[in-house]
């Protein structure tokens, strides 16, 4: 199934794509469905509503106000973190362990929503393509062999970067990653059933049309098993929350000369068999 949150009248609505419709489930939101586990996908074709069209629709972010940050991974692609280091003039050590920060909830936007730079703030704004998947179970200390028990679904991200920013406080990641309305999201979550190997799809992100990252998550230096058990050391892991999964090589600042993003461009961030994003920037 794929669920939306979209907005047509009022308030977010939560529904589930058929086809080129969707269907509204009155009364519910995405935490409810994702709380309730499978046995909450009945009142999916007992809720009743008028289909909708989904062209006509408003879709936010799938989880509009997360109750905590997004956890993100850093360097989980090999050439992603090659290109990052010989672009300082380092050179690339993998990491022993997964390389975690996150994004200020304030950060998410819709998966068609405009991002909006400020050149008093960045100068150097990123794109970073990204599968994100998101806790469907309460866990903690959960083992690799089990941790895909607790994926509910997946859906897309774009971890938008400010790199200036970043190396403006220390080289750490949160503040630069966590501008408002840089990390779209969605186009809606599907779970985890209709996607049975998410360790083998092509991720894509394009800028103006023209290819940037070309890639497949097959690249993955830690796996989502892997990703779980480390997250969940000592953290309970709460349903709803969502983890991105880290970006894969061709991101703007490792390019030569650098590539940054400007009010105009329209980037699009693909995964495939889960979803499409598409976002404007614009002058905050």
């Amino acid at each position: 199934m794929r669920f939306v949150t979209y907005q047509n009248d009022g308030g977010p609505r939560l529904g589930v794509v058929q086809d080129d419709s969707v269907l509204p489930l009155p009364g519910l939101d995405m935490l409810r469905i994702i709380e309730a586990g499978p046995a909450g996908f009945d009142p999916v074709w007992t809720a009743g509503g008028q289909a909708l069209k989904l062209a006509d629709l408003h879709l936010l972010a799938p989880i509009p106000t997360p109750r905590r940050n997004i956890f993100c991974v850093g360097l989980n692609y090999f050439k992603h973190g090659v290109e990052g280091a010989e672009a300082r003039g380092a050179k690339f050590v993998a990491p022993e362990r997964p390389v975690f920060f996150t994004k200020a909830t304030m950060a998410v936007n819709g998966p068609y929503g405009d991002i909006p730079v400020d050149d008093k703030v960045s100068t150097e704004i990123d794109w970073e393509a990204e599968l994100a998947f998101v806790i469907g179970r309460t866990g903690k200390n959960i083992p690799a062999a089990k941790a895909m028990d607790y994926v509910f679904g997946y859906t897309v991200v774009n971890d938008v970067s400010a790199r200036d920013v970043q190396t403006g406080h220390g080289g750490q990641f949160f503040k630069g990653k966590s501008l408002d309305g840089a990390c779209p999201m969605g186009p809606w979550i599907v779970t985890a059933d209709e996607v049975p190997d998410p360790d083998n799809l092509g991720i894509h992100c394009r800028v103006n049309g023209v290819t940037k990252q070309d890639s497949n998550t097959n690249e993955f230096i830690f796996k989502i098993p892997q990703l779980i058990e480390w997250l969940s050391k000592g953290m309970t892991l709460l349903p709803g929350d969502v983890v991105a999964t880290g970006t894969p090589s061709g991101v703007g600042f490792a390019r030569t000369p650098p590539e940054f993003l400007h009010a105009g461009d329209v980037v699009e961030c693909e995964v495939d068999g889960v979803g499409l994003i598409r976002n404007k920037v614009v002058a905050a």
